[in-house]
C-alpha cells in the first residue's frame, strides 16, 4: 500500500499533462483550419472585381491554394526529419511571424489592370504575390502539429489522424460560417482585421504546442522507440493514394463550376461542394465512421449514375436539384474516394509523406479541372471524366456473378455499337420515332444506371466502362433540340444552338438564354433585312420600352453605352444617327455575336462598332463624364451575376457617365436571385430613383421572354412616359435592408427573397 501511494499524484499529473496537450494542440490545429479555410472565400471576394466575377476565378483560386497546401506539406515533412526538437518549432515560428507581418490582406499593388489573355497565369501570380506566405504557413500547420504530436509522448500519439478530423471540422465551419455569419454580417475590411486577429491569436498557440513538446520527457525516447518494423510504404501504393487524392479535388471544381455558373460567382455557392469536400475527411478518419466505408461503397456507383443522369436531363431549372442532386453525389464519390485513403494510411512514422502524397494529388486534380480542361476542351469534359475516372478509385473486389462475367464485355459492346454506331455513321434517323434526344438520353441513362446498379460487385474496370458507355451517349445526344456548337473562354462555356428546324439561333451560357436570333420564316424561307431584336430585348419588353422612352423624351438621337455584348441584339435597337459604344470582358462573346454563321445583329446594325475588352468597373470608367443619355447594364454570366457591376460604387460610376437627364437601364432578370431592390438600393444612395417594370408577357415559342428591368434616373422627367406607365412602378428601398458595396454584398438574402417572393 505504501510503495503504490506515490504513485498517484505521479498518474494524476500525467493525466492532467495528457489532457493539457490534447487540447493545445487540438486547439491549435483547429483554430489554423479556421483561418486556412476561411481566407479562401474572403480574398477571393476581394479579387472578384478584377476579371468580371467570373466562377473560372474561384477555380483558379482553389489550384492557388492546393498547389500552396503541397508546398506547405513539403516544408513540414522536410523540416520533421531534423532529429532536433528546437529546429522545427523555432523555424516555423519565424515563418509565422515574418508572415504575420505581411497581414492585414490587401491585394498586391503592382497588380493593377489584368491582361487581355492568360487571366489564370496573372490570377496566380497575384495570389502567390498578395497572401502566398500566410497561407504557405498556414498550410504546413496540419502535419507539421500533428508530427509534433506524435512526439510529445502522448497516448494518442502513435495514431494522431484524428486530429485531421479536427482539421477539418474547423475547415467545415469556417466555410459554412463565411456566407451565413461573415458575409451577411461584415464587411470585407471588418473579415480582414478579424481574420488578422485571429492569426495572431494561432502563433500563440502554436508556439505554447512548441514548448509543451521541448518540454516533453519522453520526446526523445519516443523517437527511438518508433516503429522501426514498420516497412514504408511502396511506390505503387503512394500512386494509389495520389490518385484517390486527386479524382475527389478535380471533381470539387467541376462541380462548383457546374453550380455556380448558374446562380452567382459568390462565396455562398463556392463553399457548399468545398465543405462537404472537407466533412468527408472529418467522417472517414472518424475511429468509428458515423457512414460505414462499405455503404459508400455500395453507393458510389450509384452516385455516378445519378450524376451522369443530371447531366443528361439537365434539371438547373430547379435550385435545389441542381445543388442537391449534383452535391449529394459529390459526397458519396468523394466518402468512397477518401475512404480508401483513411483504411490505407500508413503508421504515424510516415504520416507527412502520407500528406504530401494526399496533397500532391489534390494539386494535380485542381490542375487538370482548373488551368489544364480550360484550354484543352471547348466544353466541360472534365466533370464526366473526372467522374468516370472515379469508378478506378474502386478497391478490387470478387465478383457476385463470375459465371456470368464473361458476357458482361460482350454485351456492353453490343449495346455501344447498337447505339453510338447509327450516330456516327450518320444515321441518326433511325431514332426518328422517339420525341425528342431528351427523352431518349434519360431512357439510356436510366439503362445504364440500372445495369450499373446492378454490377456493384463487378470490378471496378466494369463499372468504368459502364460509366464510359453513359457519359458518351451523352455527348452524342446533347438533351438540347438541335445542333450545338460550343465555345470556351476563362470566362465559361457558351453554346450556339441551332434549333432542330433552322429556324433560330439561339447563344446560352449554362442554362441561360443570353440571345438569339430568328433566322427562318415560318415556310423556312430565309428572313431578309434587318433583324427584330427578340428575347429580353423586344421592343414590348421593359429594355426596349426604356429605350424608346429615353429617346422620344430627348428627342433626337441617343448616345449609348452597352455593358455586355451576348448575342448583339441590341446593336438592332439603335437608330442611324445614333452612337452606340458596347463593353464586353469576354473577347469569344464578340467573336460570336460578329460571325454571321450565328447571328447579324452586329453586322447588320452597327458593322463599325468595336466593342471594348476588359471588366466594365475599369474601362467604362475611362469614359468621359457627362456623355452618355443611356447606360444599359446587361453584363450576366449565364444567371452568375458580376456583383461588383451592381454596388453603390459601380451605381456611383454609372451615374457620373450620365448626361443631365440620362438614364440608367440594369436588366436583373434571374431565376434565383431578387435583385431589384439591391439596384434599387444602390440607386438611392446615389440619390437617384427607380422605376421597376412589372409586365409577365412572354411568348416562350417565339423567344420572347419576360424581363425584369429598373430604370434610375436624377428625376422622374428624365425617364419620359415611363414615370406615368402603369407597367412601371417608382419604387423606394426596401427598408431595412442593406445596400450592397464593393465591400459588402448579401447573395444568400438575394436568394431567400427569391423563394419568398417567387417570379415576378
Amino acid at each position: 500500500m505504501s510503495s503504490s501511494a506515490p504513485s498517484a499524484p505521479k498518474e494524476q499529473t500525467s493525466a492532467a499533462r495528457n489532457r493539457l496537450v490534447l487540447v493545445v494542440y487540438t486547439a491549435a490545429i483547429f483554430l489554423s483550419a479556421l483561418l486556412l479555410f476561411s481566407v479562401q472565400p474572403l480574398f477571393t471576394k476581394m479579387v472578384l472585381p478584377r476579371l468580371g466575377g467570373s466562377p473560372a476565378v474561384w477555380s483558379v483560386a482553389m489550384v492557388f491554394f492546393q498547389s500552396l497546401l503541397l508546398a506547405g506539406y513539403a516544408y513540414a515533412h522536410l523540416l520533421m526529419q531534423a532529429r532536433s526538437r528546437i529546429v522545427p518549432v523555432a523555424v516555423h515560428l519565424v515563418v509565422l511571424v515574418v508572415a504575420m507581418l505581411t497581414l492585414p490582406l490587401s491585394i498586391a499593388s503592382s497588380f493593377g489592370e489584368p491582361p487581355n489573355s492568360a487571366y489564370a497565369f496573372w490570377l496566380l501570380g497575384l495570389f502567390a504575390v498578395s497572401i502566398g506566405l500566410p497561407f504557405f504557413a498556414l498550410a504546413a500547420n496540419n502535419p507539421m502539429l500533428q508530427a509534433w504530436f506524435v512526439r510529445t509522448g502522448h497516448p494518442a500519439g502513435p495514431d494522431p489522424y484524428f486530429l485531421y478530423a479536427s482539421s477539418n471540422i474547423g475547415s467545415f465551419l469556417a466555410l459554412l460560417s463565411y456566407p451565413v455569419l461573415l458575409e451577411p454580417m461584415f464587411t470585407l475590411r471588418t473579415q480582414n482585421l478579424m481574420w488578422t486577429a485571429g492569426y495572431g491569436l494561432l502563433i500563440l498557440l502554436i508556439a505554447g504546442c512548441g514548448v509543451v513538446l521541448l518540454r516533453s520527457p519522453k520526446a526523445a525516447a519516443d523517437l527511438q522507440r518508433e516503429d522501426t518494423q514498420a516497412l514504408p510504404p511502396g511506390w505503387v501504393l503512394r500512386a494509389r493514394w495520389i490518385f484517390l487524392a486527386a479524382v475527389p479535388s478535380g471533381l470539387l471544381i467541376a462541380v462548383t463550376a457546374h453550380i455556380s455558373t448558374d446562380v452567382a460567382a459568390a462565396p455562398l455557392l463556392w463553399v457548399l461542394p468545398l465543405s462537404l469536400y472537407l466533412l468527408t475527411w472529418v467522417l472517414v478518419f472518424q475511429s468509428r465512421p458515423l457512414l460505414p466505408h462499405r455503404w459508400m461503397l455500395t453507393l458510389q456507383p450509384i452516385a455516378i449514375a445519378g450524376v451522369a443522369v443530371l447531366l443528361a436531363v439537365g434539371g438547373e431549372q430547379n435550385l435545389l436539384l441542381t445543388l442537391g442532386g449534383h452535391q449529394l453525389c459529390f459526397f458519396v464519390i468523394a466518402m468512397a474516394c477518401h475512404g480508401e485513403l483513411a483504411r490505407t494510411r500508413p503508421p504515424a512514422k510516415y504520416l507527412t509523406g502520407f500528406y504530401v502524397a494526399l496533397s500532391f494529388g489534390g494539386m494535380l486534380g485542381g490542375l487538370f479541372a482548373g488551368l489544364i480542361s480550360p484550354y484543352a476542351f471547348s466544353w466541360v469534359a472534365e466533370y464526366p471524366i473526372l467522374l468516370a475516372l472515379a469508378a478506378l478509385c474502386r478497391p478490387p473486389s470478387s465478383e457476385r456473378w463470375p459465371q456470368w462475367s464473361r458476357w458482361y464485355w460482350l454485351l456492353l459492346a453490343a449495346l455501344a455499337i447498337a447505339l453510338i454506331a447509327p450516330t456516327v455513321a450518320g444515321g441518326g434517323k433511325v431514332f426518328a420515332w422517339l420525341e425528342g434526344r431528351r427523352v431518349w438520353v434519360a431512357g439510356s441513362v436510366g439503362v445504364l444506371a440500372g445495369l450499373i446498379a446492378l454490377a456493384l460487385k463487378a470490378s471496378r474496370w466494369k463499372v468504368f466502362a459502364t460509366v464510359v458507355l453513359a457519359l458518351v451517349l451523352i455527348r452524342f445526344y446533347p438533351a438540347d433540340d438541335g445542333r450545338v456548337e460550343t465555345v470556351r473562354s476563362f470566362f465559361g462555356v457558351h453554346k450556339i444552338v441551332m434549333t432542330s428546324h433552322g429556324q433560330y439561333h439561339v447563344l446560352m451560357h449554362g442554362t441561360t438564354i443570353h440571345g438569339a436570333q430568328k433566322v427562318l420564316n415560318n415556310d423556312g424561307s430565309p428572313l431578309e433585312g434587318r433583324p427584330e431584336p427578340i428575347t429580353y430585348y423586344h421592343t414590348d419588353g421593359g429594355i426596349g420600352q426604356a429605350i424608346t422612352a429615353i429617346r422620344e423624351r430627348k428627342g433626337g438621337p441617343l448616345k449609348v453605352a452597352v455593358i455586355g455584348v451576348g448575342a448583339g441584339t441590341l446593336a438592332c435597337a439603335s437608330e442611324p444617327g445614333e452612337t452606340w459604344k458596347f463593353f464586353e470582358i469576354d473577347q469569344t462573346m464578340v467573336d460570336t455575336a460578329r460571325d454571321p454563321k450565328y447571328f447579324t445583329y452586329m453586322r447588320s446594325c452597327e458593322p463599325d462598332a468595336k466593342p471594348v475588352i476588359g471588366d466594365a468597373r475599369l474601362t467604362f470608367a475611362r469614359e468621359p463624364d457627362g456623355f452618355y443619355d443611356l447606360i444599359i447594364v446587361d453584363a450576366y454570366s449565364s444567371d452568375a451575376i458580376p456583383i461588383h457591376l451592381a454596388t453603390e460604387e459601380a451605381m456611383k460610376i454609372y451615374k457620373s457617365k450620365l448626361a443631365p437627364q440620362g438614364a440608367v437601364v440594369m436588366h436583373v432578370s434571374n431565376r434565383h436571385l431578387e435583385l431589384e431592390s439591391v439596384v434599387v438600393g444602390i440607386a438611392d444612395a446615389n440619390d437617384l430613383k427607380s422605376w421597376v417594370y412589372d409586365e409577365d408577357s412572354r411568348r416562350d415559342d417565339e423567344y420572347i421572354f419576360a424581363t425584369d428591368v429598373v430604370v434610375c434616373a436624377r428625376e422622374e422627367a428624365d425617364v419620359g412616359n415611363l414615370a406615368s406607365s402603369d407597367k412601371w412602378a417608382e419604387t423606394e428601398p426596401t427598408e431595412g435592408q442593406r445596400v450592397w458595396t464593393d465591400d459588402y454584398s448579401n447573395i444568400l438574402g438575394a436568394v431567400f427573397r427569391r423563394l419568398k417572393f417567387g417570379e415576378e
